[in-house]
């Protein structure tokens, strides 16, 4: 036996394999934790990193939906006020159609009741002239009794002067003595008995007492028109004739009152 047989020796005793084998799953398991815990440190730390790249694609997306929303509303406020814009204009429209109507029918019914009197008037001046015409014709056949060739004084003075006259031209504006018109010869005829009688047949119609044609005398106004708007006169010289300036063609002649019946006659003598 060795003089160092009982001597413990100081080695490190020799490990198993077994032991090396716990050991080395030991420090396998706390490498695998390390390195999980590593690997998820790891991912905590890009996280961040994550977020933030994709933070700007989020508010890009969220600016460009509020800019279509946006755009929507303006352009369904742009329609309302579109369709606003129309409803009033057809409102004016129909407002002002209305009143065009309205007005339109006014003067309908104005032209309507003016024409009604009118065809009154017309029918009235018609039946007024028939039944001056009646007077007449009765007058010149003899019927009547109410002119006389007979005149004296002063119509016999004027009627001698526009027999006087017969056969001399008709000139528009003339008063004598080669050439007459109608108011000119009766103007100038008047004037002979010293009575002034206005120029125009309008105002020589208006100039004396207005007579019925059926109560003639030789020397009475005859005029052709209304009163005040007469367009021709002559003188009235019993028998139922007349002589006066009628026209161009004709001159100064005597015709019966058949031959042109008068509207009227006025009395200056």
């Amino acid at each position: 036996m060795s003089h160092t047989a009982h001597i413990r020796s100081h080695r490190k005793p020799r490990r198993s394999a077994s032991t090396l084998a716990m050991r080395a799953g030991v420090a396998g398991g706390v490498l695998s934790t390390l390195a999980v815990a590593g690997a998820s440190g790891s991912a905590n730390a890009a996280e961040p990193v994550t977020q933030t790249l994709e933070l700007p694609t989020l508010t890009a997306d969220l600016a460009a939906q509020a800019a279509q929303s946006a755009d929507a509303t303006q352009q369904a406020a742009a329609n309302y006020q579109l369709q606003a814009e129309r409803d009033a204009a057809a409102a004016k429209a129909a407002k002002q159609a209305k009143a065009d109507l309205a007005e339109a029918r006014q003067k309908a019914a104005d032209a309507k009741r003016k024409a009604a009197e009118a065809a009154r008037k017309a029918a009235a001046d018609r039946a007024s002239r028939t039944a001056e015409r009646t007077t007449l014709a009765a007058t010149d056949s003899g019927s009547t009794s109410t002119s006389t060739s007979t005149a004296t004084g002063s119509a016999a003075a004027v009627i001698a002067f526009v027999k006087a006259q017969i056969g001399k031209a008709y000139v528009s504006g003339a008063t004598g003595p080669s050439a007459y018109d109608c108011s000119g010869l009766v103007q100038t005829a008047f004037k002979q008995v010293g009575i002034s009688l206005p120029r125009v047949s309008q105002d020589q119609s208006t100039a004396g007492t207005q007579v019925s044609l059926s109560n003639l005398q030789p020397g009475d106004i005859l005029y052709w028109g209304g009163a005040g708007s007469a367009y021709h006169v002559a003188v009235y010289v019993g028998d139922g004739m007349f002589v006066g300036a009628q026209n161009p063609s004709s001159g100064v002649g005597e015709h019966p009152l058949s031959y042109d019946p008068p509207t009227g006659a006025v009395r200056v003598l």
